[in-house]
C-alpha cells in the first residue's frame, strides 16, 4: 500500500535513486523540448518534402487571390441626381459670369488702385518735406 521510507537504505543507494530519478527528469525535459521546437520540426519537413510544400503554399496563393470578393451593391436614386446636377450647371453659370465680369471690370479696377497708390505715395512725400 504505502512505499516504504527510505530509512533503512544506505545513503549511497539513496544517493544512486537521487541520480537515476535526475536522469529521468532530464531525459523527459530534453524529449519535451524537443517535442514543442516547432520551427525546427518545420524545417526538418520542408527539407523532406520541398515540393509538397512549395504546391501547398501555391494552391494557398491561388484560392486567396480567386475567392469571391463581397461586391457592394450601391442604389441611386434618380431625382436626387437630377437636383444635384441642376446645382452643378447653377454653380458653372455663376463661376462663368464672375470670370466674364471680372475680365471686363480689371481695367477699371486696376485705374481705381494705381489712382488711389499715387495719391497715397503724393500725400506721404508731402509730409516728410
Amino acid at each position: 500500500m504505502a512505499k516504504e521510507s527510505g530509512r533503512k537504505k544506505s545513503a549511497n543507494q539513496l544517493a544512486a535513486e537521487i541520480a537515476r530519478s535526475r536522469d529521468f527528469v532530464e531525459r523527459d525535459l530534453r524529449d519535451l523540448r524537443a517535442e514543442l521546437d516547432f520551427p525546427r520540426k518545420i524545417r526538418k519537413s520542408f527539407r523532406r518534402s520541398t515540393g509538397l510544400w512549395i504546391a501547398a503554399v501555391v494552391v494557398v496563393g491561388v484560392v486567396l487571390t480567386v475567392r469571391p470578393t463581397r461586391k457592394k451593391k450601391v442604389y441611386v436614386n434618380a431625382p436626387a441626381e437630377d437636383k444635384s446636377k441642376g446645382k452643378l450647371v447653377e454653380a458653372g453659370f455663376a463661376l462663368g459670369a464672375l470670370r466674364i465680369a471680372a475680365t471686363l471690370l480689371k481695367p477699371v479696377i486696376l485705374k481705381f488702385v494705381t489712382r488711389q497708390l499715387t495719391g497715397y505715395a503724393g500725400r506721404t512725400q508731402s509730409r516728410r518735406v
